[in-house]
């Protein structure tokens, strides 16, 4: 049988076609634009991500025997309000992950509500980038639209819904709304109070592997498929990578490097660090998770080369930097504000340390590195609660870059295990779609059975030693510019 991935990410969806033995069959990918209309702000029509979805199901399964496909699943962007009217019409643009709107919403929940109450609530503190801060910042500026709203869903959910009929979210990306009991795996009634909202305007929850429905008529016309195909529910997109990593089960580890970065710890058990610099979310394979999140990882390298170098020869950048552990130029990756773990959506990026001498490979070497030393603080908080992580896996666009795995190698001190299909999202959806079609037993025996490492980078102890030194002077960093970016 055949299972369809659908990676609903920020620029792009990714399609996927994989058979039951993990074999990818076809990739497709289908840009959609994306809106700032005001500085710090981030927003995207939800429409085109279903327009650009069914065209790419389209392309995706042009060749293949269509009766054969049996399930289709979702890894997808986070914490983006998609909020529907009574006839499930989009009420106004989707806030995105990354919108920086929310400082006074964001504020009033940690300081007024209190991060131990919200903690209590939700496991989680109020992040800018979260749900329930843009709820109440649509109440508070948009209260027409805000009077409006029948459901409230997330970018991937909408996708589900527009497919199925189903009003549904899973547990791993619900987790990120700070609307769920993440330990015991329901909404938050004083969440709900707080937000002034009602629990019918939520979704359904699901776990990431169960079936929600299966395609409506008219979809599965258009598509060419059979209405029998189902409809399962997926996962937030990191939840999603990880079990593309194989990244489940107890004290795995995956490092994705896409428009955001992040270090995901999967766990049997529920737990939360005393300050909540990581989140503590529900896991697709139905245990937990700890995840520190970066607002901009592949997408500093992007920006750096796009906008600054004016060019789209990556490796072709890269490909004279040798002088590893010795760079003097210092970046702060904090284009979008910074998330795990400053919570910080005033902080910026920077770069210090530059002499009349440095050169155009020491700003690229700057990038990347400073994308790393980003991780390493979510690393360190994780170490700090006695977990123990000797080697990860690693996924994202960024993860194409041999020098950039071996610059995470090192600043971690990690081995860094590279996988047959570093397609993360998609891959991990289409194998979410398979267990929810009843191929394998659960998440973990699916991931065992396709998931393939092909090999490992090793950290030198040399250079490992030296990233240490390097690592010292970088969190000192930020730190030092904490107030003077609340100025700026």
């Amino acid at each position: 049988m055949l299972y369809i991935g659908v990676d609903l990410g920020t620029s792009a969806v990714k399609l996927l076609l994989m058979d039951e033995t993990g074999k990818i069959h076809n990739i497709v990918s289908r840009e959609y634009p994306i809106a700032f209309p005001h500085p710090g702000w981030s927003e995207q029509n939800p429409a085109d991500w279903f327009t650009q979805s069914m065209e790419g199901i389209k392309e995706l399964t042009r060749d293949c025997n269509k009766a054969q496909v049996a399930g289709i699943s979702f890894g997808g962007q986070m914490h983006g309000l998609v909020a529907l009217d009574a006839q499930d019409q989009v009420i106004r643009p989707a806030i995105l992950w990354n919108d920086g709107r929310t400082a006074k919403e964001t504020n009033y929940l940690n300081e007024v509500i209190g991060k131990e109450t919200l903690s209590k609530y939700t496991a989680n503190i109020a992040f800018a980038g979260f749900t329930a801060p843009k709820i109440l910042w649509m109440k508070e500026n948009e209260p027409e639209n805000f009077a409006r709203i029948s459901k409230i869903m997330l970018p991937k959910d909408y996708l589900a819904y527009m497919l199925s009929g189903i009003h549904c979210t899973d547990y791993s990306d619900a987790s990120g709304m700070l609307l769920l009991d993440v330990e015991h795996k329901c909404w938050s009634k004083e969440m709900i109070d707080i937000c002034g909202i009602s629990k019918e305007q939520l979704p359904k929850l699901f776990e990431s592997y169960e079936v929600v429905g299966t395609l409506k008529p008219e979809i599965a016309a258009e598509l060419g498929l059979p209405e029998t195909v189902k409809v399962i529910a997926g996962a937030g997109d990191n939840a999603a990578a990880a079990v593309g990593t194989g990244t489940v089960g107890e004290g795995r580890c995956n490092i994705s490097l896409g428009t955001s970065g992040t270090i995901f710890i999967s766990s049997k058990k529920f737990g939360v660090d005393d300050h909540n610099a990581l989140h503590s979310f529900d896991h697709a394979d139905g245990s937990y998770h700890l995840m520190g999140c970066m607002l901009s990882a592949a997408s500093c390298n992007k920006w750096w080369m796009d906008e600054i170098l004016k060019t789209k020869e990556y490796g072709e950048e890269q490909k004279n930097i040798t002088k590893l552990g010795e760079n003097h130029v210092f970046y702060l990756p904090y284009l979008m504000g910074e998330r795990s773990p400053h919570n910080d959506p005033k902080a910026r990026a920077i770069f210090t340390g530059m002499t009349m001498d440095t050169t155009r490979e020491d700003m690229t070497q700057a990038v990347l590195e400073g994308v790393a030393f980003g991780l390493r603080d979510s690393l360190e908080v994780a170490r700090s609660l006695g977990i123990k992580i000797e080697r990860t896996k690693i996924c994202g666009g960024g993860a194409k870059s041999p020098l950039w795995k071996k610059i995470i190698a090192n600043v971690m001190n990690l081995k860094v295990d590279i996988i047959e299909s570093e397609e993360g999202p998609g891959y991990g959806g289409a194998i979410l779609a398979a267990v929810g079609c009843g191929e394998f037993v659960s998440v973990e025996e699916a991931a065992k059975k396709l998931v393939k490492v092909i090999d490992t980078v090793e950290p030198e102890p040399e250079l490992a030693a030296k990233y240490e030194e390097r690592y010292q002077q970088f969190k000192k960093i930020y730190p030092a510019m904490k107030e003077l970016f609340q100025e700026m």
